[in-house]
């Protein structure tokens, strides 16, 4: 059973998963780390510091603070403004990738291209065309 355990654990496959998932980890710490302390608070200052966090609409009568924390506290609400700021973070965690995705493609050099090789029946043919000259 440990035989089988060391031949899984060492295949190819999994040694890449591993070191893939620790690397995507640090990735998306940085990536979140750029959208929240740099481009966020550039966001931020360019619509005069908007922040949809805050809005809801209460869906109880009970439901009177004024923040969405306590109005939680209180009773059902509708956290629309919550939602569009995580989907804005979405997006630009989104755009943010693609650059550092479209950049790191880039760095690669290109793979080479292969030629095709003859097609089934050019070989096809050869071969006749061999045959023939053969029993000539």
């Amino acid at each position: 059973m440990l035989d089988e355990f060391k031949k899984f654990a060492m295949r190819g496959n999994v040694v890449d998963l591993a070191v893939g998932v620790i690397i995507g980890a640090a990735f998306g710490a940085i990536v979140n780390s750029l959208v929240s302390d740099v481009i966020m608070p550039l966001v931020g200052a360019v619509t005069g510091g908007l922040d949809f966090s805050n809005y809801f609409i209460p869906l109880s009568a009970k439901v009177t603070a004024t923040s969405l924390a306590e109005a939680k506290k209180q009773g059902a609400v509708l956290a629309w403004g919550n939602f569009v700021t995580l989907v804005i973070n979405f997006v630009i965690i989104a755009w943010v990738l693609f650059l550092a995705i479209k950049g790191i493609n880039r760095l690669k050099a290109p793979e080479p291209v292969a030629a095709p090789g003859p097609s089934k029946e050019v070989e096809l043919l050869t071969e006749i065309r061999d045959l023939l000259k053969n029993r000539a």
